[in-house]
C-alpha cells in the first residue's frame, strides 16, 4: 500500500511524519511517488494557533476530496489538545494524538479490517518517557531533522502547546549520538537538533544541550550541526562559552524574542527582560563571528499599548535582526490570554504588524549586505535554474550559486558577491 504525508506546523512534526512514514515503511508500505494515488493519507497537524485549526479542517477536507478512497489519518497536535474537535472532523477515518503514536500502524490496519472509524488519542502523562523513534532518511531533503525534546514546562499565557506536547522530556545521549551516525552514514553532511523547547532539554534525564550538541558534532561523517528555535534564557555566558569551542555548530541562532517591551513580556509570561535578551544575543554574536540572529515577533497582545508597541519596534530595530517571522497575536481558546482584557482590534495588529516587517526587512537588508565578499562554505540543495544552484551558509544565509562542481548535498566553497531581498549571489571558488 502506498502513504504519503501531509506536515502542517513546525521541524518537529517534519521529523515526527518522517518516523512514522518509516514505521509504516517497515510493514510493508511504500512512500507514495509524485502523480500516484496514495492508500493512506498521514495529516501531521499543528495547533499553534486558531488559525492553525482552520487549516487542518481545510486540508482533510481536500484530503478526502481528492482521495476518496483512502485511508485519511489525523494525528499531531491538534487531536492531543483538542480531542472532541479532533473527533467530529468526520473526514478522518482514524485520529490519533502525540502521545501513542505507537498505535499507528496497529489502528491502520484495524480500520482496514473493520471500516470502523477509530479515535484513539490517549493523554499524556506525568512522568512520561521520551517516545523512542529514529529517522535515518528525510525525504527530498539535503539537511537531517533529529528531535532531541518534547514537551515544555513553560505555560506562557498565549501558548496551547504543554498541554499538547505534555511535560519536558529528553532523548538519551547514547541514542542521539547513534541516530545520528545512522543518518551520517546515508551521505547527511548537517542534522538540525530539534524540539520544542530544546534549551529544557536534559532537564528529566541529568543532561543538558550542551551535552547533546556535543555528541552530535562527534560523529565524524557529520560536517554541521544547527540548533531549531531556542528560549533564550537559559543561553547564560557559560552555556555559550561551552558552545563555542563546538566548531561544526552552526552560527545561527532563532531566540523567541516574542516582544521586546516587558511589560508585554510579563503578561506573556515569559521568562526573560528585553535588556537580558539583547546581551544574550550579544554574547552570541561576541562568541560566534558572523553569526545570524533570528527570531519570532508578537504583535497586539492583549493589553499591549501604542506605547508598548514602540517600545519593541526599537528593540527589534537595536537587536538588528538578521530575519524575523512577524506574526499577529490570534486567540486560542483553551489559554489564559484568550479571556484577557484589552484585545486589540484587528486592524491596529494589521498596521503593528506592517510597521514591524518594514522595520526587520531594513535590518535584514543590512545583514545580507554585510555577506558581501565572504568565503563560506555552502550546502547545496537543489538547481532552481540551470547552471544556479541555490544552498546555505553555516549561518542561513540563501545563497545562489554559479560555477563547476555542483551537486545537491555537497558543501562547496563560495564567494559572495551580491546581496538582494532575501538571498545573496556567489560563486563556487573549489
Amino acid at each position: 500500500m502506498k502513504v504519503s504525508a501531509i506536515t502542517l506546523g513546525c521541524k518537529v512534526n517534519q521529523y515526527e511524519s518522517q518516523a512514522m512514514i518509516g514505521q509504516l515503511c517497515a510493514a510493508g508500505f511504500t512512500v507514495c511517488s509524485d502523480g500516484e494515488i496514495p492508500d493512506v493519507v498521514l495529516i501531521n497537524s499543528c495547533t499553534v494557533t486558531a488559525s492553525s485549526d482552520q487549516k487542518v479542517r481545510q486540508t482533510l477536507r481536500r484530503a478526502r476530496r481528492d482521495y476518496p478512497d483512502a485511508v485519511i489519518v489525523l494525528t499531531g497536535c491538534m487531536p492531543q489538545a483538542f480531542p472532541e474537535t479532533a473527533e467530529s472532523l468526520t473526514e478522518a477515518d482514524v485520529v490519533l494524538g502525540n502521545s501513542n503514536r505507537a498505535s499507528l500502524l496497529p489502528d491502520i490496519l484495524a480500520y482496514l479490517s473493520s471500516h470502523h472509524r477509530i479515535v484513539d488519542i490517549a493523554p499524556h502523562q506525568n512522568g512520561e518517557k521520551f517516545e523512542a523513534m529514529a529517522v535515518t532518511e528525510f525525504h527530498e531533503r539535503t539537511r537531517a531533522f533529529v528531535k532531541i525534546e518534547d514537551g515544555c514546562n513553560r505555560f506562557c499565557s498565549y501558548c496551547i502547546i504543554p498541554y499538547a506536547r505534555g511535560r519536558v522530556r529528553s532523548k538519551p545521549l547514547d541514542e542521539i549520538q547513534a541516530e545520528i551516525a545512522a543518518i551520517g552514514s546515508q551521505g547527511y553532511r548537517e542534522v538540525v537538533l530539534t524540539g520544542i523547547n530544546l534549551p529544557a532539554y536534559g532537564q528529566d534525564i541529568d543532561a543538558d544541550l550542551c551535552g547533546a550538541i556535543e555528541a552530535a558534532c562527534s560523529v565524524p561523517e557529520i560536517a554541521r550541526v544547527r540548533l531549531g528555535s531556542l528560549e533564550p534564557e537559559q543561553l547564560t555566558p557559560e552555556v555559550i562559552a561551552r558552545l563555542a569551542r563546538q566548531e561544526k555548530l552552526c552560527p545561527q541562532f532563532h531566540l523567541s524574542l516574542q516582544s521586546g517591551c516587558d511589560d508585554t513580556l510579563r503578561r506573556m509570561n515569559r521568562h526573560y527582560t528585553a535588556q537580558e535578551y539583547f546581551t544574550i544575543a550579544q554574547n552570541l554574536r561576541s562568541a560566534f563571528p558572523n553569526a545570524a540572529i533570528t527570531t519570532d515577533i508578537m504583535v497586539g497582545f492583549p493589553g499591549e499599548t501604542d506605547d508598548e508597541f514602540e517600545r519593541s519596534l526599537a528593540f527589534a530595530e537595536q537587536v538588528r535582526f538578521a530575519r524575523a517571522h512577524v506574526f499577529a497575536y490570534s486567540r486560542r481558546p483553551g489559554t489564559r490570554a484568550f479571556d484577557m482584557p484589552d484585545q486589540v482590534r484587528n486592524a491596529v495588529k494589521e498596521e503593528r504588524s506592517r510597521r514591524m516587517i518594514e522595520t526587520t526587512q531594513r535590518t535584514k537588508q543590512e545583514f545580507l549586505q554585510q555577506q558581501i565578499g565572504l568565503c563560506e562554505d555552502v550546502l547545496l540543495e537543489r538547481e532552481i535554474r540551470p547552471g544556479i544552484w541555490e544552498g546555505y551558509t553555516p549561518n542561513y544565509t540563501l545563497i545562489h550559486v554559479s560555477g563547476t562542481g555542483a551537486e545537491s548535498g555537497k558543501i562547496l566553497p563560495v564567494r559572495i558577491t551580491a546581496a538582494f531581498a532575501d538571498w545573496c549571489e556567489g560563486e563556487i571558488t573549489a
